[in-house]
């Protein structure tokens, strides 16, 4: 029962366009305005409509209500992540609520990135879990529903007139997706496979997105060698390669100074495009998290040649713990802190 509600309130959403609890106010300005900087300045907000449907709110720093995604957009994010899951339990991040968010994104000017994880639940380097549906298939058929999965969102998406720039074909993929079949270290071949399948399903919706492998650890360098060397010498095809950073207040000026290394090595060893797809720090250090965040920028957007797409931030508006979240960038009260000033 609770799964059927929470459906119907993502589709009830979808149907009126509005947003699903944090209703503007008349202080709330007018972000509409399309942006067309290069440089991606994101934020994650898969978490979004579950928040609001909870009863959360959000606030801009003078105290007034406001829609997240305007506020969001006032403080300088142009770009959004959103997760998409095959058959969640609850509901959330399936199709219909991924199509909620990705319509208020557009409806606000703002870029759109989706990040299919080809599970029911959280895939990421300590799992890979099949879809409980796709658990006794053969590999053929396996590829199959990953092109079929990916065609039927993307194509949802193109049908509301929503066109993502860019697409990731699994999440945090360092040791592959979809075990045990597509496990990197035990079948690389298969990995590739499976990263094609996907490649070929976004292109064949939107020959444009760019189409990106995201791996764990920016900082590390050899796990990016392994993983990508393996793809390049199976035949895998990608547009970008992604990554996600995690420092703490203690080390993040040396996982900076590497993570940049790391981009430039990818950049020259593989031709492809970077892109920090997942960023974060804990909440409570926000002049740290700022500080990490500006040099981080600063440094990503003058690699030669533009080749650093952009940054997103993990779930920003996640406060109070949300989930057990702590590396949010709002404080207990639901304003941003001073973190986000980075993206301004």
């Amino acid at each position: 029962m609770k799964r059927i509600i929470n459906i119907f309130f993502t589709l009830l959403a979808a149907l009126f366009f509005v947003p699903c609890a944090s209703c503007s106010d008349d202080n709330d300005p007018a972000v509409v305005v399309e942006n067309t900087s290069t440089f991606a300045k994101g934020a994650d907000v898969s978490w979004l409509t579950q928040m609001e449907a909870s009863g959360k709110t959000f606030y801009n720093a003078a105290g007034a209500q406001m829609d997240c995604l305007k506020l969001l957009s006032s403080l300088g994010v142009n770009s959004v992540r959103l997760r998409v899951w095959v058959n969640p339990t609850d509901g959330w991040c399936n199709k219909e609520d991924v199509l909620v968010k990705a319509w208020r994104a557009k409806n606000l000017g703002m870029r759109v990135m989706i990040d299919f994880h080809y599970s029911d639940t959280w895939a990421d380097p300590s799992k890979q879990t099949k879809p409980a549906a796709w658990s006794n298939l053969t590999f053929d058929e396996l590829k199959a529903a990953v092109s079929a999965h990916t065609i039927d969102v993307l194509s949802t998406l193109k049908a509301s007139g929503i066109t993502p720039e860019w697409v990731q074909v699994g999440n945090e993929t360092g040791n592959g997706m979809l075990w045990e079949d597509g496990k990197a270290s035990e079948n690389m071949a298969n990995y590739a496979a499976l990263t094609n399948a996907g490649y070929d399903a976004v292109k064949s919706v939107f020959a444009d997105a760019k189409v990106i492998v995201h791996v764990q650890s920016g900082n590390d360098n050899s796990l990016f060698r392994w993983i990508f060397d393996g793809l390049k010498s199976n035949g895998a095809k990608w547009d970008v390669i992604g990554m996600s950073l995690y420092p703490t207040v203690d080390n993040w000026e040396a996982m900076n100074t590497s993570c940049i290394a790391n981009m430039n090595d990818m950049i020259s060893r593989y031709g492809k495009e970077v892109m920090l797809c997942e960023v974060g720090m804990q909440w409570d250090a926000p002049e740290t998290a700022k500080s990490f965040l500006t040099d981080l920028m600063t440094k990503a957007k003058t690699i030669e040649g533009e080749k650093c797409l952009g940054i997103f931030y993990w779930e920003p508006q996640a406060y109070g713990s949300w989930n057990g979240y702590t590396l949010g960038a709002f404080d207990d009260s639901g304003k941003p802190t001073v973190a986000l000033d980075a993206f301004k």
